[in-house]
């Protein structure tokens, strides 16, 4: 929506006002992965996989300026606490992954809390809590959430868990985007475990996680709000009376991926309906009592660890046919047309835009920009 002209200042709801007077500046914070990118020989080979291309970067900037704002891009690199007080946004639009570090999402998000200046989606403690994987899952279990049985392995002699039974999966403890997650992160045998934990520890220097493997079908839920979001909201009319709006849900189907049977970070940089992707089935061909109990489980963890506005929660099922939840992103993919979240928008017509504008919209709520009148 354009607040640039007098039809959209008609158009626009009469019970809302932006403040500071529009437009705003909105500085979008991101780490960009280049094309010709060339990989160090001491790094891991997925390093990175999580960072945006500048296209993303322009096109969200575009769809934050289609509701007639400007914007600004900024490197989130050691020199944005330097950048933003030279720029003094109005409000970040933040999807920085940060450089490095067991927390590193929760990087940006703090350095704006120091800063005093307004920001999307989760704070701190929250980007800092999903990132960890084996933290989040022992938060989930304490709830009562459903995970499947795992262990954090800090070394490679760690002794095995007797919950724990082949086959397993090995991956990093605290990376996305399927980082570290290939055809070899099954493992069969107490060899393969203990090879394959060397490997996580030596070119991810970080724990390894090694949970059961699940071999059913697999799940990703997507979210937006919080309660009474839709009083903050130019689309109230998205949300539950709970204040979340429940997107569809996709299943990705990866037997015919890159790796089979394993939603891996080949299969998940392949281009959608290209040889490697998955296949992106979306609404998932479910009973609707199973999509609201998905619904339901994606929510309650999503608030367990203090996510706001928007997240995905992956799910799998495992071989009794029961969902497992394997983990939560609070800093979901935004390329149209490719990332788990967009998808699920537009399967139910949500305009990209729109949707950009909404989380844009959400978040300054919180910091007073989006003024009840």
């Amino acid at each position: 929506m354009s607040f640039s002209d007098d039809t959209a200042e008609q158009d626009k709801p009469p019970s809302l006002r932006l403040k500071p007077p529009k437009p705003w500046l909105v500085a979008l914070l991101a780490n960009v992965k280049e094309h010709d990118w060339v990989q160090p020989p001491d790094l891991p080979p997925d390093f990175g996989a999580d960072y945006d291309y500048i296209e993303t970067i322009d096109t969200i900037r575009a769809a934050i300026e289609s509701g007639g704002h400007k914007t600004v891009f900024l490197q989130a690199d050691r020199h944005l606490p330097y950048a933003l007080q030279e720029v003094k946004p109005d409000i970040c639009f933040n999807i920085a992954e940060g450089l490095g570090g067991d927390a590193r999402e929760a990087q940006t998000p703090a350095l704006l809390e120091l800063l005093g200046i307004p920001y999307t989606g989760s704070r701190v403690l929250a980007n800092a809590i999903a990132l960890d994987k084996p933290l989040t899952k022992r938060i989930w279990r304490e709830r009562g959430l459903p995970v499947g049985p795992f262990q954090e392995f800090f070394t490679a002699d760690d002794r095995l868990s007797p919950d724990l039974e082949f086959p397993l999966f090995v991956k990093p403890a605290r990376e996305g985007t399927g980082m570290g997650v290939d055809s070899k992160a099954k493992v069969s045998s107490e060899a393969e475990l203990r090879e394959r934990v060397e490997y996580i520890l030596k070119f991810y220097k970080q724990p390894a996680l090694v949970e059961t493997f699940l071999p059913g079908r697999e799940f990703t839920v997507g979210q937006l709000g919080r309660p009474g979001a839709a009083r903050y909201s130019f689309h109230p009319e998205w949300y539950a009376e709970d204040g979340f709006h429940r997107l569809p849900i996709l299943e990705l189907d990866s037997r015919r991926a890159a790796t089979p049977g394993i939603y891996s970070h080949a299969a998940k940089s392949a281009m959608v309906g290209t040889d490697g992707a998955p296949l992106y089935l979306c609404p998932a061909d479910i009973e609707p009592d199973f999509a609201d109990h998905l619904h339901q489980i994606a929510i309650q963890a999503h608030q367990a660890i203090g996510a706001l506005d928007v997240s995905r929660v992956d799910f799998r099922l495992d071989a009794k046919g029961q969902a497992c939840m394997l983990e939560i992103n609070p800093l979901p993919g935004l390329t149209p047309g490719y990332s788990d979240l967009c998808i699920q928008a537009a399967a139910e017509g949500i305009a990209y835009e729109d949707l950009i504008l909404e989380i844009l919209y959400l978040g300054a709520s919180r910091w007073g920009l989006v003024e009840l009148t």
